[in-house]
């Protein structure tokens, strides 16, 4: 396999849901940045993962973090996960936050959200995976999920 090009358009095949994963910064401030690779991966006990690029602006901080929220995103929020996947744009300045079990505020408007502690972290080439156990949960809402889909945004019908 030699051509990146084309395996980019084929992983985007694949439809995903868009999330925003906050950490703590080294000053207290609270960063995000936009994460299509988010999944579970066991319910006992209850964790979930993502996944990294060691190249991001915040790969620095993550790396070294002990907790994180993910916020699944609804169609409405597409501009919260354009304002985040713009390379050192992590600020949550201006966002509805709620602080977490973990001590980690997560997106109050997003229709569910996950507060971790991390479980793991295994290298995986030019990404670091990240395990988190879930220590609290909210669904505060049905809001259809905003999607990815080959390179644009898309929601579900009906």
């Amino acid at each position: 396999m030699n051509d990146e090009k084309m395996y980019r358009r084929a992983l985007g095949s694949f439809a995903t849901g868009i999330t925003v994963v906050t950490v703590r910064g080294p000053d207290e401030a609270v960063l995000g940045m936009t994460v299509n690779s988010f999944s579970s991966v066991s319910l006992d006990p209850p964790l979930v993962l993502w996944c990294l690029d060691k190249s991001a602006a915040l790969f620095p901080i993550i790396e070294k973090c002990d907790a994180f929220c993910v916020s699944v995103l609804s169609e409405a929020q597409e501009d919260i996960s354009n304002r985040f996947a713009v390379a050192h744009q992590h600020e949550t300045d201006g966002l509805a936050l709620t602080s977490g079990a973990t001590g980690v505020p997560y997106l109050s408007e997003s229709p569910t959200n996950f507060q971790c502690s991390v479980h793991a972290q295994h290298e995986a080439g030019d990404h670091l995976i990240i395990v988190g156990r879930v220590q609290a949960f909210e669904v505060t809402s049905d809001a259809k999920p905003l999607l990815y889909y080959k390179g644009a945004y898309g929601s579900i019908e009906g």
